[in-house]
């Protein structure tokens, strides 16, 4: 049975959540949804973790659907790039899916709440197999399932704000507008090559050097997936799908979807494109993801800065955060590129942190939470006021948490590439970003106003998840080699052109 597991472990990560998906969609149970949701998150993940042990052994695991061989068949390859995002989702998924099973059932209909668990395992499901997937058109059926049910998601928070509805139909034209324009560059380059392997496309388009058909397919593919990243400045969608959509949701979204979705950008780039291929050779490309960037880490901040509504402003906050991530990978440098892996897996687990602090405070009050609505609940709940006030200062960079490696990485990787400048900026942008964490400190902690409030009881199924992505936070700000070495490892092998 074992050895059986293990030679397809490839499929299994995507293949659980999506059965799962289909089980949990017909019952009326919603505990048991739940419990079966937990058990598929739970599988996938110690599928995951078997699949780190094997790419540590064989560095790259290919895996032919239905014993097809490429370039015919689908291929799914897992090496030591893809595992770490095929990680942060499933890891992610599970604390998620601990976390969701109280706010569901409050801001959910009651009949619905079968149907989301399901809608939330085949994004999941999407999420990994956009990862793991190495044909290009498949990328762009797993682009749709994960958007699809996402955009599903965000509209069933329509029972608590009807803005929902509205958040989900902008997320809905905008990734329709995403995926369509990768999926006529894919179309460009199957005209021009006859494949849709992604290793059999690096084969070829280095021969056709620069053929216009090949840019134009690689500036569709690349703006479809920048909209699916929500790249500065096609992030409108964002903002308001983060805020209106129910609470686990928000937490599932905002660290990992953007995430995959970068992982992408940077995948295609140099597995399908690579580093030698012609369209490289003009630095213009680069500089303008490196402006786009520094735009996108001062427009989100100082959005933060002068937003009122809480997950709002987390969500401005990962607009900047983003730009960091895309800013490392403009620097199209070893350093530059591992520079943001690290922060595109710290930043999962600050982010998640933060909204699972906040929808709780929430969840306790019965209120949306704004700068007013948040006054003085510090000090009625200890615990998720803990929590949240650690992830902040992990997300500004305090020395002990993984904000902290993230920045250091990033600005040792700008000095080497840019010189002083850069770093200067990302100093600039990061103090700016304190403005708007000691806001929501100084709300939750010092409003006398809370003393007059009866305390409110903490509940265990909520705090224990936020606790994990707590030390999550701190422990791999301490010891932080895993995430570095891992993250240099796959940095060295997308320039150094392996596939």
């Amino acid at each position: 049975m074992m050895p059986f597991i293990i030679k397809n472990l490839p499929i299994l990560i995507v293949i659980t959540p999506l059965m799962f998906s289909l089980i949990v969609a017909v019952l009326n149970n919603n505990r048991l949804a739940w419990t079966l949701s937990t058990f598929a998150s739970f599988l996938t993940m110690i599928f995951t973790i078997l699949l780190c042990f094997e790419v540590s052994y064989k560095s790259n695991i290919s895996y032919y659907l239905g014993n097809w061989p490429p370039p015919l068949g689908i291929e799914y390859v897992i090496d030591r790039i893809s595992i770490i995002p095929i990680m942060i989702v499933s890891v992610i998924g599970l604390i998620a899916t601990l976390f969701a099973h109280n706010f569901f059932t409050l801001e959910i209909d009651e009949k619905l709440v079968s149907k989301t668990y399901s809608l939330w395992l085949l994004t999941i499901a999407g999420l990994i197999g956009l990862i793991t997937t190495a044909d290009a058109f498949n990328l762009f059926v797993f682009l749709e399932i994960s958007s699809l049910s996402a955009v599903a998601l965000v509209a069933l928070g329509s029972k608590v704000d009807r803005k929902a509805l509205v958040a989900g139909y902008n997320y809905l034209i905008l990734g329709a507008v995403g995926a369509t324009f990768y999926v006529i560059g894919v179309g460009l380059l199957y005209g021009v090559t006859g494949t849709l392997n992604m290793g059999d496309l690096a084969q070829k388009i280095p021969a056709l050097g620069l053929n216009k058909s090949v840019i134009v397919a690689f500036t569709f593919m690349m703006l479809g997936i920048m909209v699916k990243a929500a790249v500065f400045p096609l992030h409108i969608w964002l903002p308001n799908a983060y805020a209106y959509a129910p609470s686990p949701v928000s937490v599932l979204l905002a660290a990992t979807a953007t995430k995959v979705s970068i992982y992408i950008i940077v995948r295609i780039s140099y597995t399908i494109f690579g580093s030698s291929y012609e369209i490289y050779s003009f630095e213009s490309l680069r500089y303008i993801l490196l402006y786009l960037a520094i735009l996108a880490m001062f427009a989100g901040t100082i959005m933060a800065i002068f937003e009122k509504d809480v997950k709002k402003l987390l969500a401005h906050s990962s607009v900047a955060q983003i730009g960091y991530i895309v800013l490392g990978i403009s620097l199209a440098t070893s350093p530059g590129i591992a520079s943001s892996f690290i922060h595109l897996i710290n930043h999962a687990l600050i982010k998640a942190g933060l909204f699972m602090s906040i929808v709780a405070m929430g969840y306790y009050t019965l209120k949306r939470i704004d700068v007013k609505t948040i006054a003085g609940l510090g000090r009625q709940l200890p615990i998720t006021f803990f929590s949240f006030v650690i992830c902040a200062l992990s997300l500004a960079g305090l020395p002990l948490t993984v904000g902290f490696i993230s920045k250091l990485y990033l600005i040792k990787a700008a000095y080497m590439s840019e010189g002083i400048w850069l770093p200067f900026l990302i100093l600039v942008s990061s103090a700016l970003s304190l403005i708007y964490i000691w806001k929501l400190i100084e709300g939750l902690w010092y409003n006398e106003k809370s003393l007059k409030i009866e305390k409110i009881k903490e509940l265990p199924e909520i705090y224990l998840p936020l606790l994990v992505i707590t030390f999550l936070n701190v422990y791999f700000g301490i010891d932080a080699g895993l995430i570095i070495d891992n993250s240099f490892i796959a940095s060295d092998a997308l320039m150094s052109g392996i596939k």
